[in-house]
Parts: C-alpha cells; structure tokens; sequence
C-alpha cells in the first residue's frame, strides 16, 4: 500500500511538473504569446475560485453565489496595497490591512473559545459581538498601520526594488485573502443558519453589495485610487504563470488532505443528511461555517492573483451575472470532484476567452455567450453529472486504509482474513 501511495504521488507532481515546465518553456521561448499565456492564467485562477465553490456546495451542500464577491474583496485589496507601493512607495495600505487581519484573526479565535462555553446564544447574538469587536480592531489596525508605516518604508527601501515590489505582492495576496475569509466568517454567522435556496439569495445580495461599493469606492469608501466605477489602472503586473501555478497546486494539496481528514468526512456527512451528522454528534453549524470560510479564503486568494494578471480591474468584472461562471464550471465538471473542477476550469478560459473569441467572426465576439450555455446544455442533457461526476485522479480520490487482523489472544494467530484494499475500493466506488 505504501509503495502504491508512493507511486501516485509521484505521478501527480511529476505530471504537474511536467505541465508547468512545458507551458514555461513556450512562454520563455515564445512559443506562447502573451494572449494565451493570460488564457492559463486566468483558467488557473478560476480552477482555484471554483475549488473553494466545490467545496462550499460540492462537497458540503450549501448553494452559494457569494464566492465572486469574494473574489472580488481580494483583487480589490491586494491591487490596492501593491498600487500604492509601486506608484507612490508607501507600505500603508500593507500595514493597515496586515495589522488588521491578524488582530480580528486573533479576536475571532478568544470570542469563539469564550462563546463556546455559552450555551443558547443565538446566531444573530454572536454576529453582534463579533462584529462590534473586529470594528473596533479594525480602527485601531488603522492607528498601529500608520505607526508602523515608516518603519515598513525603510525595511523595504533596503532591499533591491525588484525583491521588494516581490515581497509586497505576495504579503498583499496572502492577507488579501485571509481578509475575505474573515469577512466570510462575519457574514456567514447569520446567514448560513437560513436554509439552502435562502442562503443562495442571500450571498447573491452579498455580491451585489460588494459590486456597488466597488462602483463607489472613490466617493462613498474614500480609495481614490481605485476610480469607483471608471476601473483602477496601475496596478503592476506581478502575477507570473509561476505564481499562480504554485498557489493552485498549494490549494489542491491543502484541499485534497483536508477532504482527506476527519474534517472533510463531517462536511461531507453534512451534504448527505444534517439530521443523521447531528445524531452522530457533528456540529454541523461548525462545519458548514469552516467549508465556508476555506471557500472564501481560496477565492479571496485567486483575486488578487487576478488584479496583478492584465494591471486593471473594473466593477462590472465583478457584477452578479459573472458570479454564475464558477458555479457552472462545477456543475460542468461535476459536483463534488476537484478533477472535474480543474479539468472544467481551464476548458472554460481556452474555449470561451480563447477559442470562441477568435474563432467567431469580427464584431461577432459576444456570441460566444450564446455558444457557451448551449454546448453546457448539451452536455448536461447527456451526462447529468458533469464531464467527470464523482471520479478523481488516483492522488485526489481517497484511500481505503486496510482491515486490521485481530489475533486470538491465545493462540497468537490471525482470527479473520482482511478484506483485500483493492475489494474494499472498488466497494466504495
């Protein structure tokens, strides 16, 4: 069994390398013009989007259409934190937002340890004192930004420019994300005590909020640099076909050992029936709120990767209608299966950024939009489950462990003869 492991594993990475090493050399040799070495960047982009909406519905059963606004908390975050680096050499926009995601981070693990203990607290309750707390943190994350800021200034100043502007880039992704996870946390307090199709409307509003505070971001939210609804320019273009590979295959990894744990089976069990995981003792509040916020965390993530891809972000990028393309590309790919997820995921970027696009006639471009839902049609009238239903890839499907022998304590010797894992797998399957 060990070797077996051994074995997939190694064909996994080996094929992801692989992959990576071919695509790169195209780039550097330029094989691979710039126009589609953006198309697998924003496939890869979307493949991390999408994971975390598979795990919010697919795997945990909560219909979701919040995840692009999430998305869109993280572009607009991480692009404003590198703009005002790049553009005017100052760290404030880092510091603020770091010292404001690690004291509400710390905040919401004491007040959660602190109200566990408290018994019939209700949802909106907890909501409150949640909120009321990470407010106040937040101002005073402003005050310990601007302290802070001179001395971040001149760390960074030390540093060659090139290494710098690289250090800002992905401290700005990384909190970027953290920061949607939190606001996740935050929101999905009340909402996610409300039932399936309600939660769904409900995140819905929530894309629509963000999508015109965006709009209003220069006038009503004070960022003047993000030029509300004419589009934020100047963003530096950091986001490599490296960095965006190398998060991908850190969220598949993260993912795939998570659904892997115990803590991937109770969100499962989540899905299937809620009323027998709480006979059996899961917290199902507990894990429909956990699948939500690593789901949020994920597209926060693959936001800002987004904003350093093209240097440029617009509101209508971020609109409710465009909230349905993760969605589709699970259902695509199927419910519950990252291989479906990925595979679904780039096809996405290659045919309708890519291939459509030049293959329909000049001034035409628009109906690949047409063309898209009818070959999704198609293809749910033929195969209801997505291209891949429940399949996965040897590395990501799990393993079943082998029965353990019992031995007569007498006699010292085998009382029953394991099933074989390769019977018990193809049981499960």
């Amino acid at each position: 069994m060990l070797k077996k492991i051994s074995r997939q594993n190694l064909i996994f990475f080996g094929g992801l390398l692989l992959f990576f090493v071919i695509v790169q050399l195209a780039i550097s040799l330029h094989l691979l013009n710039d126009f589609w070495n953006t198309i697998l960047r924003i496939g890869a982009v979307m493949a991390i989007v999408s994971l975390g909406l598979n795990l919010i519905y697919g795997f945990n059963g909560q219909f979701s259409l919040g995840q692009w606004g999430f998305y869109a908390i993280g572009a607009y975050t991480a692009a404003d934190i590198t703009y005002r680096w790049s553009n005017e050499q100052s760290s404030l926009g880092l510091t603020i937002v770091l010292f404001g995601v690690l004291l509400v981070g710390v905040a919401i693990l004491y007040i959660r340890r602190v109200l566990s203990r408290i018994r019939g607290l209700d949802a909106l309750s907890a909501f409150t004192i949640y909120f009321v707390a990470s407010l106040i943190l937040g101002i005073v994350a402003v005050y310990l930004g601007k302290l802070a800021e001179p001395v971040f200034n001149t760390v960074l100043r030390l540093l060659p420019g090139v290494v710098a502007l690289q250090i800002v880039y992905i401290i700005a992704v990384l909190v970027a994300a953290v920061l949607a996870a939190e606001i996740s946390f935050l929101f999905g307090l009340p909402v996610l005590t409300l039932g399936s199709d309600y939660f769904g409307i409900a995140t819905l509003g929530f894309t629509i909020i963000v999508k015109v505070l965006l709009d209003n971001s220069d006038t009503m939210l004070g960022f003047q640099e993000m030029k509300g609804a004419r589009g934020m320019v100047g963003i530096p273009k950091l986001t490599s076909w490296f960095w965006v590979f190398l998060f991908l295959v850190i969220v598949i990894v993260v993912m795939r050992n998570m659904l892997h744990s115990s803590y991937g089976r109770a969100i499962v069990s989540v899905r299937e029936d809620e009323i027998a995981g709480m006979a059996m003792g899961i917290d199902v509040a507990e894990f429909k709120i956990l699948s939500f916020v690593i789901g949020s965390l994920f597209a926060g993530l693959a936001g800002g990767l987004y904003a350093h891809i093209n240097g440029f972000l617009h509101p209508n990028t971020f609109n409710f209608i465009k909230s349905f393309d993760p969605m589709i590309i699970i259902v695509l790919g199927g419910l519950g299966s990252m291989t479906g997820t990925l595979a679904a995921a780039f096809a996405w970027a290659l045919l309708l950024e890519g291939v459509l696009r030049l293959v329909l006639p000049q001034g035409f471009e628009t109906w690949r939009f047409v063309v898209y839902p009818l070959l999704l049609l198609l293809i749910m009238l033929l195969k209801s489950n997505g291209l891949f239903g429940d399949y996965e890839l040897p590395f990501l499907r799990q393993i079943i462990p082998p029965l353990k022998k019992k031995l007569d304590p007498g006699l010292q010797t085998p009382t029953s003869t394991p099933a074989s894992p390769s019977s018990a797998q193809k049981a499960i399957e």
